[in-house]
């Protein structure tokens, strides 16, 4: 009886060691080669070993039936603070913002809580990676694209550094707060574009300093300045400057100062980009484009603006993705898209949005955003069209584990729903 119970216990721990997964006869949408019909996905050492059809399971693969089931790539939230925030309205709950104007040298990755509540809420909806961003304003630090699974922020790090964000100085105003005349916003706008071109010229200094003494084999000599340093990985294309900026007349402005600077540019945020769709589109300027659940900008503006935004990019041929901004409601994510998609955007163009584009944006398409053999197994499994308000995550994968589904708010609606 001892001897049963020793195998069993073993097999079932070589079982956890191995998480090996077939997942199989499910609609997978592979987002890049089209939907499989009872197709099988098998997952082992957090890769995907296989995607197909009449796939030869191995013996230790744990059989997952997903009919009726739809497999889906996780989705990426191309901004969000969750992991950063916890209560938006407890100071030290907050922690994606810095004081000053001059912040390149802070790492989102530093400071992201993994044990956070809100992550396996948010996850439970499909979202397996975001993209966690600083605020700000000017240089306001790096972001992390990381997946929502992981004991240290290191485990959770798809790309430790995403990107280097600034939010582009505006005449308008900064929230609805803000009465201040216009007179006053534009010595405030040339005030910041003052100290932004000053602060980008001493950037320029730097990097041509240090590569000068790299080229010379004198990095030793060399006095690093660790609020700079990140500006080096910008000059050498490793990073993209992502750019924060909403009105058409500061999309302009954007477009105009980025020019002739030798790096590569991301938009983010873009609510008035439907206006200026043609230029950035000319520009080659990638958008991650958000929160689309949110008022127009402009109380003459239909209200729609919001919605179609996504639609009016895509169709002027601007690669854009989805983001929400959020850290509590990251799941509502797919939502987002779909209200994009009732629009207009086509729905194929808006599950790319979700996954593969991000994927593209950010430089690591080779790892995730499609069902892909040998990409990071980052699957969600739904009974429903992923998009659909009514859809229900069965199962969850990232990095090719298994992860539960158990959530706080999962725990108090059980809890309700029993009470006498």
């Amino acid at each position: 009886m001892i001897k049963k119970i020793f195998i069993f216990f073993l097999s079932s721990f070589v079982s956890l060691l191995a998480q090996n997964y077939a997942l199989v006869h499910g609609e997978v949408y592979t987002v890049t080669n089209g939907i499989i019909k009872q197709g099988t996905v098998l997952i082992s050492d957090g890769k995907i070993i296989d995607v197909g059809k009449n796939i030869s399971i191995p013996d230790d693969y744990e059989k997952i039936d997903c009919t009726n089931l739809k497999i889906y790539p996780g989705l990426i939230d191309a901004g969000s603070a969750i992991g950063l925030v916890e209560i938006g309205s407890l100071p030290e709950t907050i922690d994606n913002l810095e004081l000053g104007d001059f912040n390149p040298n802070v790492q989102t990755l530093t400071a992201i809580n993994p044990n956070s509540v809100l992550i396996p809420v948010n996850r439970a909806g499909g979202v397996t990676t975001v993209l966690s961003e600083p605020q700000g304003s000017l240089f306001t630090g790096q972001s992390s694209l990381i997946n929502l699974f992981g004991f240290t922020p290191e485990q959770m790090a798809v790309k430790k550094i995403a990107g280097l964000h600034l939010v582009f100085p505006s005449k308008g105003r900064v929230s609805s707060f803000d009465k201040s005349a216009l007179k006053e916003r534009e010595k405030r706008f040339t005030r910041q574009m003052e100290n932004l071109d000053e602060l980008w010229v001493m950037a320029e200094n730097y990097n041509r300093n240090y590569q000068k003494a790299k080229l010379n084999n004198e990095l030793h000599l060399f006095k690093k300045n660790f609020r700079f340093d990140p500006f080096i990985s910008l000059f050498e294309k490793e990073v993209a400057l992502v750019i924060t900026v909403n009105r058409d007349t500061d999309i302009l402005r954007a477009i105009d100062w980025t020019k002739n600077k030798n790096i590569n540019v991301i938009f983010s945020g873009v609510t008035e980009g439907w206006r200026v769709a043609k230029q950035i589109a000319d520009a080659k300027i990638p958008c991650l484009v958000g929160p689309i659940l949110s008022l127009p900008t402009r109380p003459e503006d239909r209200y729609d603006r919001p919605y179609t935004n996504p639609k009016f990019l895509y169709e002027a041929g601007v690669t854009i993705a989805f983001r929400t901004g959020e850290s509590s409601n990251v799941r509502n994510l797919p939502f987002h898209t779909a209200k994009s998609i009732a629009y207009g955007l086509p729905e194929d163009v808006g599950l790319k949005a979700l996954t593969i584009f991000p994927a593209q944006i950010f430089g690591v398409d080779n790892l995730i955003g499609s069902i892909e053999k040998g990409k990071i197994a980052n699957i969600v499994v739904t009974d429903n069209n992923i998009l659909e308000i009514n859809s229900q995550t069965k199962y969850l994968f990232i990095n090719g584990k298994n992860v539960s589904l158990e959530n706080r708010q999962q725990e108090l609606y059980e809890k309700f729903r029993k009470r006498d």
